[in-house]
């Protein structure tokens, strides 16, 4: 089992900046697929970005050329660099991890393990 645990939210002013961590624990985070999930009121859970355990990387529209995902296998932390901030990034923000495999999956359903998330408020 893996046990992650975000942090790194909070509240800026629209442009702004913001680096969420995800610690990981009880395995390697290099084995799975990482993502980083938001979910604003109201709405399903989306998947904003992901690196796969073959470090392939998948960014959903919205946030392409803002946000950077990462890891860091030694530290085994998932890390979301998020710039130029928006006040429709307004979400909670998830991190999680799916064992690794031939197919990449975007829903939340298909990933196995959750922190308990972090909420980013971007003000306008």
């Amino acid at each position: 089992q893996v046990q992650l645990v975000e942090s790194g939210g909070g509240s800026v002013q629209a442009g702004g900046s913001l680096r969420l961590s995800c610690a990981a624990s009880g395995r390697t985070i290099g084995n799975y697929d990482m993502g980083w999930f938001r979910q604003a009121p109201g709405k399903e859970r989306e998947l904003v970005a992901s690196i796969r355990w073959s470090g392939a990387y998948y960014y959903t529209n919205s946030v392409k050329g803002r946000f950077t995902i990462s890891r860091d296998i030694a530290k085994n932390t998932l890390y979301l660099q998020m710039n130029s901030l928006k006040p429709e990034d307004t979400a909670a923000y998830y991190c999680a991890a799916k064992s690794g495999g031939s197919v990449f999956y975007r829903d939340a359903q298909s990933y196995d393990y959750w922190g308990p998330g972090t909420q980013v408020t971007v003000s306008s």
